[in-house]
């Protein structure tokens, strides 16, 4: 059986008020116009989830919520407080406790960025994968029939997608 996980940043984060906490912060403009770029791309290539985990910080949310926007109606998605800034071990054991066969996971640097280049058996070719910008987004396959059997280094990226690219920016 093969399992599909799509590991999205979130969007580019506002800082118009340097009064707000950094959980409150929201997406700017390009920020929101990138979640919608990446949900179009995702339904536009069939990378559908079942369900979405992610963090409960603002920008998060407000990506999560404007690619779903894009989606047909039948992802769940699932806000958890242990993303906001979580490191690649923490988004590895909330990855092990999903159940759907097609699961997206939206969070934030650097533990989305670690979290993607650990647990794949190779990078995914592009000069910008490394420092994985705003919004990036990795769709990774893995050989499993439970997300409890992920491992580090057992997933096999399929596509990868940067908005500015998308939008031609």
């Amino acid at each position: 059986m093969t399992l599909r996980l799509i590991l999205i940043r979130h969007g580019k984060s506002s800082w118009d008020d340097p009064k707000l906490d950094d959980h409150a912060r929201p997406l700017n403009p390009r920020g929101r116009r990138s979640a919608h770029a990446i949900g179009t791309w995702m339904a536009e290539k069939g990378y559908i989830p079942g369900e979405m985990f992610c963090s409960d910080a603002r920008r998060a949310v407000g990506t999560a919520k404007r690619v779903l926007e894009e989606l047909p109606d039948h992802t769940v998605p699932h806000y958890l407080p242990a993303l906001f800034h979580a490191s690649a071990e923490t988004i590895l054991a909330a990855v092990r406790g999903a159940s759907a066969p097609v699961l997206a996971v939206v969070g934030h640097n650097p533990g989305i960025g670690a979290f993607a280049s650990r647990v794949l058996s190779e990078p995914w070719d592009h000069p910008r994968f490394g420092d994985y910008p705003t919004c990036a987004t990795t769709v990774i396959d893995f050989d499993a029939a439970q997300w409890r059997g992920v491992e580090w280094g057992s997933g096999r990226a399929v596509d990868f997608a940067l908005p500015r690219e998308l939008l031609g920016e």
